[in-house]
């Protein structure tokens, strides 16, 4: 029996209700420790990495390609910001549930362009979940879940101060340009803010053999604001606004009907020249949010509404992207664990455009309720475990007013079990129901009126097994993994099909060995990533879908030199990659290797000044990175790959007050 989506919302309001009421009795509140299989340690092997703000400190990021540096589960496209695009073990962002703040975002509405538009300036951490996706992590996370979380004031005030604020400006070789950010916070009682901005202008780059890239100008504006309110019994309301967009000329040539399109993901087409037009990406977000900072008894609750908007101009057609989303939710603590339990929902659209003299249009709509809960406990000193459960119900209206409805059951269950002091075993499962995915915005019913017949809902089955070892500094992991995806709709549809059905799968190991000392740490990373589609190797332009990856080294060091200096590196290692033959219109992807360094420098007698010098691509290698669109192109293709900068130096000074 399938319920409607007015009964979906009164059944999952009983659910929460009911859960409250079944813990009004019970007062008693108990001293949980660290559970262990939400260590940071357990959860790598279960492929969910957090990158912590040391972290993002260290790589020092001006884009989101740059924020991932090290990691090898996680990948990103290169050019301008507007093109970058993330993957997780070969599969797109588009299949994640993806949030800011806990604002979800919905995809892109061009497929040249990147996903969700992020300045990492004011990142605190970066939560990446790859298949296993919790229940309470939100629906549709069918490859898993991409959580950025910004700074809050707390993260950024002195001990004992109430104001503060840090001004720094960066300027580089190679259209690095000139980068600046001004950011202000304070703490007043329960008041609290965080107001900050970034622009980063610059020029095309030239790539490792000195080939100028056209269309690559960095041309960035960032605003946050972030204010919240914590009463003395620690009720806390909290408001956060962010806006990204990106300006910059970017490279079109002519498609259908003579119009220009922005293709920002490539060099160019071998079909004609470049022009150079000012594209747009524009991503805005908004979230409030309550939560319950002293919490006593049975309540401490999570309840948040969100708004987020990315728009598309591409030439000839643009598009719009709307989600309004919620979720509601409580943590219900038990002797040994917690319980995460509530309902979610999200409404959302997209629209786009065509310019004269077509003039084609349509609009896609989703609606989406689910239930959820998720355990988390220690069942004994040796083994923890996670597991739980979420049941969507989904409203999809087509384009041609087709209107669609179904529902769906997603489970998970994670197990950490210490074999030794050292040595532990970590294993995972997931079965996640997908439902409907929207159409791109900026092409809907281009040319040819949008067909849905046979249009349905998608899911995925996940795996992780893996084992890790911990002693006196030295820590190492390893896993297999492996995710299908089944029966997406088609996002890009041939002929206006959407009912075209498509099934996407990545499986391979990854792992890591690391040393941390006193002064410093080394750690490389490896992932081997098979990414299939309809059983074949994946091209590098499976819009929506993913790409392919091969094996992947990264390393990663710091060297805390004494007297305010820290030197460090990075690189990333891929293999070439011969299984990128058989997919079509693709020959053998070559394989590169890129260093970067960076040095700092805290003056001790000043402790309120830094300033950085990096260098990217230290060697000017000359190369397509693996996640790019239309790499490793055939005789036959029309794109030109888009090489990566070529050697890049900057010098960043940072002062705070």
């Amino acid at each position: 029996m399938k319920l409607s989506f007015r009964g979906a919302l009164l059944l999952s309001t009983s659910f929460v209700l009911a859960g409250q009421a079944m813990a009004e009795d019970d007062s008693d509140d108990f001293d949980l420790g660290e559970i262990r299989i939400e260590t940071d340690s357990a959860q790598k092997v279960l492929g969910n990495v957090e990158i912590t703000d040391e972290e993002i400190a260290q790589r020092n990021p001006t884009s989101v390609q740059e924020l991932f540096t090290g990691e090898t589960s996680v990948t990103a496209s290169g050019g301008a910001a507007i093109a970058q695009k993330v993957y997780v073990n070969g599969i797109e962002e588009s299949l994640l549930n993806v949030t800011i703040d806990g604002a979800r975002q919905n995809k892109t509405a061009f497929h040249h362009a990147g996903n969700v538009l992020i300045d990492p300036s004011m990142l605190k951490a970066v939560e990446v979940t790859s298949g296993l996706a919790p229940a309470d992590a939100g629906p549709g996370g069918l490859g898993g879940s991409l959580a950025y979380t910004t700074k809050d004031a707390r993260d950024l005030l002195e001990p004992g101060d109430t104001f503060g604020g840090s001004v720094s400006i960066a300027g580089g070789s190679n259209g690095y340009g000139i980068r600046s950010n001004l950011t202000l916070f304070g703490l007043q009682g329960g008041f609290e803010y965080v107001l900050s901005g970034t622009k980063h202008d610059g020029g095309d780059y030239k790539d490792g053999d000195g080939t100028l890239v056209e269309g690559t100008e960095a041309d960035i504006t960032d605003y946050m604001v972030k204010v919240a309110y914590t009463n003395d019994a620690g009720h806390r309301l909290a408001f956060s606004a962010s806006e990204t967009e990106d300006t910059g000329l970017r490279a079109a040539q002519a498609g259908p009907g003579g119009l220009l399109f922005t293709r920002p993901d490539f060099s160019g087409l071998t079909t004609g020249p470049n022009t150079l037009i000012e594209g747009l990406s524009r991503r805005t977000s908004y979230s409030l949010t309550y939560t319950n900072e002293n919490p006593t008894g049975w309540f401490d609750p999570f309840f948040q509404l969100a708004y987020n908007e990315q728009e598309i101009d591409a030439g000839g057609v643009s598009g719009v992207n709307t989600s309004f989303s919620g979720t509601f939710k409580n943590t219900f603590r038990i002797a040994n664990g917690t319980i995460d339990a509530g309902i979610d929902f999200f409404d959302e659209s997209a629209e786009g455009w065509t310019d004269a003299p077509f003039l084609f249009t349509g609009t896609e709509t989703n609606r989406n309720i689910g239930i959820f809960a998720q355990a988390r406990q220690d069942l004994s000193s040796r083994m923890s475990v996670s597991y739980g459960a979420r049941y969507d119900w989904q409203e999809f209206e087509g384009a041609d007013g087709s209107e669609h409805k179904d529902s769906g059951l997603s489970v998970n269950g994670a197990v950490d079990f210490a074999l030794s002091d050292t040595l532990t075993l970590n294993a995972g499962v997931a079965s996640t129901w997908g439902g409907y995915e929207l159409g791109e915005a900026a092409l809907i019913n281009f040319f040819t009126p949008w067909s849905y017949a046979g249009f349905t809902t998608s899911s995925s089955i996940s795996g992780r097994l893996g084992l890790r070892y911990a002693n006196a500094g030295w820590n190492a992991s390893g896993a297999i993994f492996r995710t299908d995806i089944n029966d997406l709709s088609a996002v890009l549809p041939s002929g206006g099909a959407r009912g075209a059905t498509t099934d996407i799968s990545t499986k391979g190991f990854d792992a890591t060995v690391g040393y941390n000392w006193a002064e410093g740490f080394a750690r490389m990373n490896y992932t081997y990533a098979d990414v299939t589609q309809d059983g074949a190797t994946i091209g590098s332009t499976s819009y929506y879908y993913g790409r392919p990856m091969g094996h992947i080294f990264a390393l990663e060091t710091a060297w805390y030199a004494g007297n305010g200096f820290t030197i460090g590196g990075s690189a990333e290692i891929a293999l070439k990659n011969d299984e990128t033959s058989t997919a079509g219109t693709m020959s053998t992807l070559p394989g590169y290797e890129v260093f970067n360094l960076y040095a700092e420098y805290i003056p001790p007698n000043m402790d309120n000044l830094s300033i950085r010098l990096d260098i990217r691509n230290l060697f000017d290698e000359t190369y397509t990175t693996r996640g790019a669109d239309g790499a490793g192109p055939t005789s036959t293709s029309r794109q030109i790959p888009l090489n990566e900068p070529g050697r890049t130096v900057s010098l960043m000074a940072t002062v705070r007050f």
